[in-house]
């Protein structure tokens, strides 16, 4: 199953998806009227989103619409944590100039700090330095806390492409990387939720890679994850109670902007796409603050 969150007319909305190929989706509003219309109160709803995938699977033809003519949300507009994992490959670590991480590093991103698929990445008034970082995003889809190997799964709602666009110099400015991290419209999110049972367990095994202006930056595997889903979901458990609607961003692999000589910025007018195996492409255009 794959579940979008759009906005049309002024009104937020659910769509259906029916493959990663898909140009249209199924307006859930029209094909199942009584179920939610905010993906994270679908998620939180028991059954919703099976009730969702029958309901677009008979559809009338009225409730399908071109993806291209609504506006695209981020995926989870209200999450109620986005809990981000630094490091969490060890040739990005080495790319900085870090030692491979003993402990994953986390930080938290805000909901102003999202964008939608095919909505502008806002490059900030007081900085140039906006880098690019492809990441696997995980929709949590039960209450979840002191999760183990066993049973950290299930309480996936499903998968996602994030770009963790970062200001760098902001990002130095203290130890705790939360200010560079969450600059209002930095950080893509979509743009689609798929759904677990359309990959492999935990998402292993799936290529990402980040593109400017179609040139490949990053292109690394899951497999390569020094904490994978299961390790970082047990980890985060141990001090907060995950809920449904809950992110997680599992980190980025080598290829960013900042390790490069010279250094590659992504600029007005240029495209970052993120994309990862199975579950999609997030792109996005690049604007300055107004």
């Amino acid at each position: 199953m794959r579940f979008l969150s759009f906005e049309a007319n002024g009104q937020a909305g659910i769509g259906w998806v029916k493959d990663i190929l898909a140009t249209n989706f199924v307006d859930l509003a029209l094909a199942a009227p009584e179920l939610p219309r905010n993906l994270k109160d679908l998620i939180c709803t028991p059954g919703g989103l099976a009730a969702a995938d029958a309901a677009a699977r008979n559809a009338p033809s009225n409730a399908v619409k071109a993806i291209s003519s609504v506006t695209m949300l981020p995926l989870i507009t209200n999450p109620g944590k986005i809990v981000c994992m630094g490091l969490n490959y060890a040739d990005h670590a080495k790319e900085g100039g870090n030692a491979r991480p003993e402990y994953p590093s986390f930080f938290l991103r805000g909901n102003t700090s999202m964008v939608g698929h095919n909505q502008p990445i806002v490059r900030p008034k007081v900085s140039t330095q906006l880098d690019y970082e492809a990441e696997l995003a995980v929709i949590i889809g039960k209450k979840a806390r002191h999760l183990s190997a066993e049973n950290a799964l299930d309480c996936i709602a499903g998968y996602s492409c994030f770009n963790d666009a970062s200001i760098r110099n902001y990002q130095r400015k203290s130890s705790q990387w939360t200010i560079g991290k969450n600059f209002d419209g930095t950080g893509p999110f979509g743009p689609c939720l798929v759904t677990p049972d359309e990959l492999p367990p935990g998402a292993a095994g799936l290529r990402i890679q980040s593109r400017l202006n179609g040139k490949v930056m990053q292109d690394a595997n899951t497999d390569v994850f020094l904490w994978n889903v299961v390790e970082a979901l047990r980890i985060i458990t141990e001090c907060m109670t995950l809920e449904p609607g809950d992110v997680i961003i599992t980190g980025t692999p080598a290829g960013v902007g900042y390790a490069r000589t010279p250094p590659v910025w992504m600029a007005p007018g240029d495209v970052c796409e993120i994309e990862v195996e199975g579950v999609g492409i997030l792109s996005n255009s690049i604007v300055d603050e107004t």
